[in-house]
Parts: C-alpha cells; sequence; structure tokens
C-alpha cells in the first residue's frame, strides 16, 4: 500500500489551501460561540459501507488547528467499513474540533471514495494475472493523494507524471511523423534504462511498434477481437496494455484477452465520494 504521503510538499500545501479557503480571516460561527478552553470529542461515523482512506491527512487536518487534539483511529487504511461503524475519535478544543470538521471530512470522502471505487474493480478482477493501473485523470493538486487512494484500494500507479516515463501518444505520433521516428528519436536521447511505451490504434501500427522494439504497446480503445489479435501478434514481445473506455462490467472480458495491464481512469475521474459525517460535543 506504501506510506500516506504526508510530509511532502503537494501534500502540505494542499492541506494549507484547502484550510484557508474555508476559514479565510476566521470561522465567523465557532469564534463568537466557543469559549476558548472548553474541551469537545469528536466522532467520525460512515454512513454506507465504505473502504478507508486518508486517514493520516485527517489528523494532520485536525492537528494544524491545534497540536494537541488528540487522534484515534479505529481503523487503518484499506480496511473495510460497514455502515454505522465509527471510523476515529478526536478529543480537544472544541472550536478547533467544528472549525476543522469540513476540511478534514472533504479529505476523507473523497479518498475514501477512490479506494471503494478501485477495490470493486480489483475484487471483479480476481486471481486473473493483469494488472490494474490508474491514469493522469487526477484532479489538478491532489495527484500525490488520489494516487495512494488508488494504491489503497489495491490496484497500482501508472506514471505520476510527464516527468517519470515515456508514453508516445497519438498526438506525439501525428507531430513526429509516425511511430519509427518518433522513437528513434527518443531512443537517441532518453537513457538506456528509460522503458518506452508507445499508444496504437490498429494492427499496423502494433507491427510498427514491435518494429521499434518497444517495451509497452498500448492498446488504445480496440475492441474486444482486435485485443486479441493484437495480443497475438506481439506474442511476449512487449509489455500489452490496454486503455480507453474500460468499464468495471466489461474489465473480466478484457482481462481474459492475455493483455498485462488495464489502465483505467475512471478509478480516479469517476470515482464518488462517499458518505461520512461527524457527530461533535463538549466534554
Amino acid at each position: 500500500m506504501n506510506t500516506p504521503p504526508i510530509g511532502t510538499g503537494a501534500v502540505n500545501a494542499l492541506i494549507d489551501l484547502a484550510l484557508a479557503e474555508d476559514i479565510g480571516p476566521g470561522d465567523i460561527t465557532t469564534d463568537h460561540l466557543i469559549a476558548p478552553g472548553v474541551a469537545g470529542r469528536g466522532y467520525v461515523t460512515a454512513k454506507e459501507p465504505l473502504v478507508i482512506a486518508g486517514l493520516e491527512v485527517a489528523r494532520v487536518v485536525f492537528q494544524r488547528l491545534d497540536g494537541g487534539i488528540r487522534f484515534e483511529p479505529f481503523f487503518a487504511d484499506g480496511d473495510k467499513i460497514s455502515g454505522g461503524d465509527r471510523v476515529l475519535a478526536v478529543t480537544g478544543p472544541l472550536g478547533a474540533l467544528l472549525t476543522a470538521e469540513r476540511t478534514a471530512l472533504n479529505f476523507l470522502q473523497r479518498l475514501s471514495g477512490i479506494a471503494t471505487c478501485v477495490r470493486g474493480y480489483v475484487e471483479a478482477l480476481g486471481s486473473r494475472p493483469v494488472r490494474l493501473v490508474d491514469t493522469r485523470k487526477t484532479a489538478p493538486g491532489w495527484r500525490v493523494l488520489e494516487k495512494y487512494a488508488v494504491r489503497v484500494g489495491g490496484a497500482h500507479n501508472h506514471r505520476f507524471g510527464l516527468y517519470d516515463g515515456v508514453l508516445i501518444k497519438d498526438n506525439h505520433i501525428a507531430a513526429i511523423g509516425g511511430i519509427s521516428r518518433a522513437v528513434g528519436k527518443i531512443r537517441s536521447s532518453v537513457s538506456h534504462l528509460v522503458r518506452i511505451e508507445v499508444e496504437v490504434a490498429d494492427l499496423e501500427q502494433v507491427k510498427e511498434a514491435l518494429a521499434m522494439k518497444v517495451d509497452v504497446i498500448m492498446l488504445d480503445n480496440m475492441a474486444l477481437e482486435q485485443i486479441r489479435e493484437a495480443v497475438a501478434l506481439i506474442d511476449g514481445q512487449a509489455l500489452v496494455e490496454v486503455s480507453g473506455g474500460v468499464t468495471l462490467e466489461a474489465l473480466g472480458r478484457l482481462a481474459d484477452t492475455g493483455v498485462d495491464l488495464i489502465s483505467v481512469g475512471a478509478l480516479t475521474h469517476a470515482a464518488r465520494s462517499v458518505d461520512l459525517s461527524m457527530q461533535i460535543m463538549p466534554v
């Protein structure tokens, strides 16, 4: 699952931005209702079955408001939770709990929504020997966290950005004048340790990619029978990834064609935030 990405610049900046946009110059309601020094306790409860993700992010949100807040999770990221279960408890200054509530829930609901969505895809694949991966279709600024939630759900990350992997797509091919020219130009420039992946749209492009001995061939928006033909043609000479319009219903049929990787943008861009609530009371 990897370690929660707390402490990275991107995550710290996102937490600070989220708190700043919600609180602004101050919580005008809480600041005028709650006297300093009043203690409180709050519980976050799941309103539906879900896979929890983002607990450490929620802890940081609460403790940004007050470092003395005690954070008690009852589960760990990746656990399945039933509707009605208490997820965590927080104890500390009542005003800080009230002010941090919505921001903490926003992070938990979004990240748990992704993890829950991903788990559904992973379970649909069962024991099939294929790797489910995400894409770069993430909310701006949320990539580190959203890709963490994908791992929590049980899937894998594709490249994190444009900087950590070569993927020659259709627009690159059109811009440079063909797969062979694109691969040749890339290969003369990047390290021999960097894998080269090429997106193809038909069997002729598969043959051209094979002739250039690329490492990964992405079959983009191909019909099921065409995918089977491409897998047979590639015959282990490169890893085979299938992408484009992948649905949960079609997942098993795609996996049974013999591909190595299935990339699904919907794991992040179409995931629904789950329903969590928080009850806070003075103590």
